[in-house]
């Protein structure tokens, strides 16, 4: 594996059996070293078994994995006033991740509790959903025969799989292969399995601070995956003017963008902004959809990101790898088990450059 000059990073891909473009951890892992990766980080939906692969793996090619985490939430006073956060078809839905975490075997107590009422209600949901679309559609499958046909697919157990949208629809399309008119899976999402289609099941979501302490509860750092003109018009909620009084207000410290939906100069205008105002930033990819693109983020179109982004893209990675060190050594990390920024630092920005030196020397990069 070749090093560039500048440290390639990446800290948000999902792995299988998450709705992916991985066929397997494997690939995702020889893919981040082909492409020169230093850092590779994950973010997967509601089970975590697939990362003791991914860190053995990681480990055998010189990669440094990062583990996260996305939840999603509802906050419903923004539902009610119809204000979109960061899913551009949906009002009061919020996506939320977590970045360096490290409780996860065992899961403490408060941990099992908080994420046994997520798995719970998504999986009905969706089970629900599949049984609705296979009276639709006139297809014998269920939520069970999904889960297993995945599970089988990558070589998981059963119990690691929980199903997205995405899932459904793909599983949906192999079954009508070969009926006349049959719909491919983004056809099935849109026409049948979104607010107000024939096959949609009302959303039962958790709260906003239900899923920020289940971050917490797994020692990890509350991130918001920022859209920003992803969207067009740009979701009211990530006006900058209001998404950071609203992020410093939830205790949000650090932000994430997939800069392949991001024109540079919007990119430049919330990177700058957020970094501004005392908060870390990372990107990555997602690598959520069928299309295996490359790993290294780049703006839309291509276009590579600007130096000076990258370097602060780099310090936010440089940040949470420190975390995870900490805390998988029992010391205070960027994030305390309250929400509480670590203490013992004068300003934000002496916080961040301490955390970003001790993350940038566990990489070797002085």
């Amino acid at each position: 594996m070749t090093t560039p000059s500048t440290p390639r990073l990446n800290a948000h891909v999902h792995l299988p059996p998450n709705f992916s473009a991985f066929a397997s951890v494997a690939q995702a892992v020889a893919l981040a070293e082909a492409e020169g990766l230093s850092v590779l980080g994950a973010s997967n939906y509601y089970d975590w078994s697939v990362y003791a692969e991914f860190a053995r793996l990681a480990g055998e090619k010189g990669i440094t994995p990062l583990f996260g985490l996305e939840v999603i939430c509802l906050v419903p006073q923004l539902q009610a006033a119809g204000v979109k956060i960061n899913d551009p078809g949906n009002p009061g839905k919020f996506y939320l991740c977590g970045k360096g975490i490290t409780q996860l075997a065992p899961l403490s107590s408060k941990a099992e509790a908080l994420l046994s009422v997520i798995r719970t209600s998504d999986s009905e949901r969706m089970a629900a959903m599949v049984d609705r679309l296979a009276e639709l559609l006139e297809v014998p499958l269920d939520a069970t025969q999904i889960r297993e046909a995945i599970a089988a697919r990558h070589g998981c157990p059963v119990e690691t799989v929980f199903l997205q949208e995405r899932h459904v629809a793909q599983a949906f399309e192999a079954a009508l292969q070969g009926r006349d008119g049959a719909l491919d899976q983004n056809a099935i999402r849109s026409q049948l399995m979104k607010a107000g289609k024939p096959g949609y099941v009302p959303e039962t979501f958790v709260g906003f601070d239900h899923a920020y302490q289940l971050i917490l509860a797994l020692g990890g750092i509350p991130t918001y995956p920022t859209l920003a003109d992803g969207a067009s018009p740009i979701c009211p909620f990530e006006e900058l003017d209001c998404l950071i009084p609203e992020l410093v207000a939830r205790g949000i410290y650090a932000a994430e963008l997939i800069p392949t939906r991001n024109s540079p100069e919007v990119l430049r205008r919330y990177v700058t902004a957020l970094r501004g105002a005392g908060i870390v930033v990372t990107a990555g990819t997602e690598h959520n959809t069928p299309e295996l693109s490359p790993l290294v983020p780049t703006c839309l179109n291509g276009v590579p990101i600007p130096d000076d982004l990258e370097a602060i893209f780099l310090e936010g990675v440089a940040v949470i790898v420190a975390h995870q060190h900490r805390s998988t050594q029992g010391k205070p990390g960027y994030v305390l088990a309250d929400g509480m920024l670590c203490p013992g630092y004068a300003t934000p920005a002496e916080r961040i450059a301490a955390f970003a030196s001790e993350g940038r020397a566990l990489l070797g990069l002085g």
